[in-house]
């Protein structure tokens, strides 16, 4: 530590020291004060030496048992003064015990209660009152000014004048409740922070027109473009826990259309650190932009699962296969091998984990293509994997709609080599990671990803030890694939923003949700089962990218147009979850059901890989696209359910 350090460290010890010494001769001085007062203002009989000398002495090892002059009033809350409350009760208790003993002539119980009473009063306001001066003398308003001058006659004085080169930022929060009351208090109370609490919005009607904290609350109706402008509000933070869909959207777009910039508040950022100063309010992200709540499905049973495993992760590189390593992560494996094609991914997870993790676990990492037999069965042969998650494989619709031939082989054929190794090394586990595309596919990616549903379903009946699954889920946000990451671009560009079709909705979820959900289902998976998430209402995509606008601080259509390109070749303009069938079962999570399709026999599975084999080793697009029809018979051209949509949509009106 460095002498000036040193120096620092020592004078702000000497501080505190002066400081509490400095309250106790207030309080001594205090009792004095009001002793005298009550002696002067009664009777005036025989002054009660005793008694008044046993309640002082009552009084200061009462508050000292209970660390009074160790509290920081600046900061105080109602747990301080209800301390402050009890240990004068108990001296007040005492002090009367005692003085019955005292032989006197004139009862002493009622001036014990008035002199040590009357005290705590004053004690109390004083402390009181300090607390809304130092939390006030920031202000640059008259109660500013009042409160600086105040507190500048004990001697206080340093950091308490406004920096005009750091003004606060006015916020209204939206909340009066106790998250929203803890986030002001705790605003208030920081030195550096750079917000001012300035309204409160609320929907109760007992809060609305009072006050908390010296902020007023006001209704949702109450709040206008001209209120926010007066109290020169920039900022509204959400600080609400529990909000529906329909509301948080309704106030998103209100409080958007007023120019105001939006952050959330989360409980946690308080929770996190007992000093308030390390709060943060995050604005509104991508997650916020889907109006809808982020799922946590891993608990207890499935991080024991997980623990003391080898657990392998292909595709460990990518956007999913990433996050499930870094939730595998935490649940303390004894190996985790990623295994990537791509090593600048593989090596990035790497070196995150290592950093986090350091040697608490092995980390591996494994450079190699699913589709090279050979190298596949090196990697299980070196590590004998408990539990193998599958997530390699090529995601992009149109790319793979004009590279048919190499889906066919990365994503079925890759997926093969996998299954049939964990047969031979007799993998606990195989979990398959598929997506809501594999349902009634339009496109070859979606195609292909059913195709290797039904070889790990078959898998899953042959009983050599291996338990099978897989789980399907939406649209991954921040994805390399996904459509946040060009809306971004588009906007950061000046626009405009491209969709393909405004009719288009998708089911989204955060790639965290993701992962936690293929990591729970494998743990449920009692062999051969699809796993599919309930993901809610699917979203507009058209809605997203408006939102996307705003949240950037433009406005459709004004500063920033919104125009369509045409659907993409495989695309349809709306996903489904579940094929429709009556075997759908619940599970022990509510959010996760179970779809059963009667698996392929062995014959049905040696047809279907053979006739994809030959249109591979063909090199033909076209011949590969028409192998997959046949081998998934669910396998439609968009054309065909993109119409049906249309006629849906029709009878729905009529």
């Amino acid at each position: 530590m460095s002498k000036n350090n040193k120096e620092k460290k020592s004078c702000n010890i000497k501080r505190t020291v002066n400081i509490r010494w400095m309250l106790f001769v207030f309080d001594v001085f205090l009792f004095a004060a009001c002793t005298a007062a009550l002696y002067f203002l009664s009777d005036r009989g025989p002054f009660p030496i005793a008694t008044v000398a046993i309640s002082f002495c009552f009084v200061l090892i009462f508050r000292f048992v209970f660390n009074i002059y160790s509290q920081i009033w600046r900061y105080g809350g109602v747990q301080s003064f209800l301390k402050l409350l009890l240990a004068d009760a108990l001296a007040c208790l005492c002090s009367i015990a005692v003085n019955l003993f005292i032989p006197d002539p004139r009862p002493r119980t009622a001036d014990v209660i008035a002199v040590i009473g009357i005290d705590l009063l004053f004690a109390i306001g004083a402390r009181l009152s300090y607390n809304y001066f130092y939390k006030h003398r920031a202000s640059g308003d008259k109660m500013g000014r009042v409160s600086r001058k105040i507190l500048g006659i004990f001697g206080i004085h340093e950091q308490y004048v406004e920096d005009s080169g750091k003004a606060k930022v006015n916020i209204a929060i939206v909340g009066a409740g106790n998250d929203g009351t803890a986030l002001a208090t705790a605003l208030i109370n920081d030195d550096n922070s750079a917000y001012k609490p300035k309204l409160f919005i609320d929907i109760k009607k007992e809060k609305i027109g009072r006050s908390i904290l010296d902020i007023n609350v006001i209704s949702e109706e109450q709040v206008t473009k001209e209120r926010l402008e007066a109290d020169k509000i920039t900022e509204i933070v959400f600080a609400v826990p529990e909000m529906t869909v329909e509301d948080k959207k309704a106030l998103f777009d209100k409080y958007k259309m007023m120019g105001c910039r939006l952050r959330v508040y989360e409980k946690s950022a308080l929770l996190a650190s007992e000093n308030p100063n390390k709060i943060r309010l995050r604005e509104f992200e991508i997650d916020d932009l889907l109006f809808r709540k982020n799922i946590h499905v891993t608990d207890e049973k499935t991080s024991a699962y997980y623990k003391d495993k080898v657990v392998l992760v292909t595709g460990g590189g990518g956007s999913i296969g990433s996050e499930l390593c870094r939730q595998i992560a935490s649940m303390k494996p004894r190996t985790l091998v990623i295994l990537d094609v791509y090593e600048n991914g593989a090596y990035d997870v790497q070196q995150e984990l290592l950093r986090q993790y350091k040697d608490a676990f092995e980390i591996k990492v494994e450079i190699c293509s699913v589709c090279n037999t050979e190298a596949i069965e090196k990697v299980f042969r070196a590590y004998q994997p408990d539990i193998v998650l599958h997530a390699a494989a090529h995601k992009h619709v149109p790319l793979m709609e004009k590279n048919c031939v190499e889906a066919v082989d990365n994503n079925v054929f890759g997926t093969y080599n996998v299954i049939k190794m964990t047969e031979k090394y007799k993998t606990g586990r195989f979990i398959m990671i598929s997506t809501d595309k594999a349902v009634n596919p339009t496109n070859v990616m979606g195609a292909t990803k059913r195709m290797c549903e039904m070889i790990t379903q078959h898998y899953s009946t042959r009983n050599n030890g291996t338990v099978y699954s897989a789980t399907r889920f939406g649209n991954v946000l921040g994805s390399a694939g996904s459509v946040i990451p060009l809306f971004k671009r588009q906007i950061a560009s000046g626009g405009p923003v491209t969709l393909t079709d405004k009719r288009i909705n998708r089911y989204f979820m955060t790639i965290p949700e993701a992962s936690q959900l293929v990591l729970q289902s494998g743990t449920m998976a009692k062999n051969g089962e699809l796993f599919v998430l309930d993901m809610g209402q699917p979203v507009k995509i058209l809605d997203l990218a408006e939102n996307m606008i705003k949240l950037s601080g433009y406005m459709p259509y004004k500063d920033i147009d919104i125009i369509e390109t045409g659907l993409r070749p495989g695309e349809k303009l709306y996903e489904e979850l579940l094929v429709k069938t009556e075997e759908l079962d619940k599970t022990e999570n509510s959010m996760i059901f179970i779809e059963r399709d009667t698996p392929l026999t062995e014959e049905q599975l040696s047809e279907k890989l053979e006739l994809l084999r030959e249109a591979v080793e063909a090199g033909s697009d076209e011949q590969a696209r028409h192998a997959l029809m046949t081998a998934v018979p669910t396998y439609k051209r968009p054309e065909e359910v993109n119409s049906r949509y249309e006629e849906d949509r029709e009878e729905v009106k009529q």
